[in-house]
């Protein structure tokens, strides 16, 4: 599985972006996505995640209300809707694919490249 992440870029505080995780290669449905991101300075860490089927989903309590994640199998493509956005969100996101849902970062097999998101106060 082959993942790209896009829909990063500048926006104010309380604004919105949506970050779309497109998949190639086969069984994408058969995988668990997660988002994960990276501040200056900071460790990776986990942001939300869904199973296979979408009927479960995943958010860090930093996130949590604010962020949805959502899948479309058959565009094998991941969402990540984020409003009310803060400073403190700005970071480089990464969405991977794992065969289990988790929020541990070491069972992600795949990662997409990042895609960069700027908040400004």
């Amino acid at each position: 599985v082959q993942l790209q992440a896009s829909g990063g870029g500048l926006v104010q505080a309380g604004g919105s972006l949506r970050l779309s995780c497109a998949a190639s290669g086969r069984n994408f449905g058969s995988y668990a996505v997660a988002w994960f991101r990276q501040a200056p300075g900071k460790e990776r860490e986990f942001v939300s995640g869904i199973d296979w089927s979408g009927s479960s989903t995943y958010y860090a309590d930093s996130v949590k209300g604010r962020f949805t994640i959502s899948r479309d199998n058959a565009k094998k493509t991941v969402y990540l809707q984020m409003n009310s956005l803060k400073p403190e969100d700005t970071a480089v996101y990464y969405c991977a694919a794992a065969m289990i849902a988790t929020m541990q970062e070491w069972e992600y097999d795949y990662w997409g490249q990042g895609t960069l998101v700027t908040v400004s106060s």
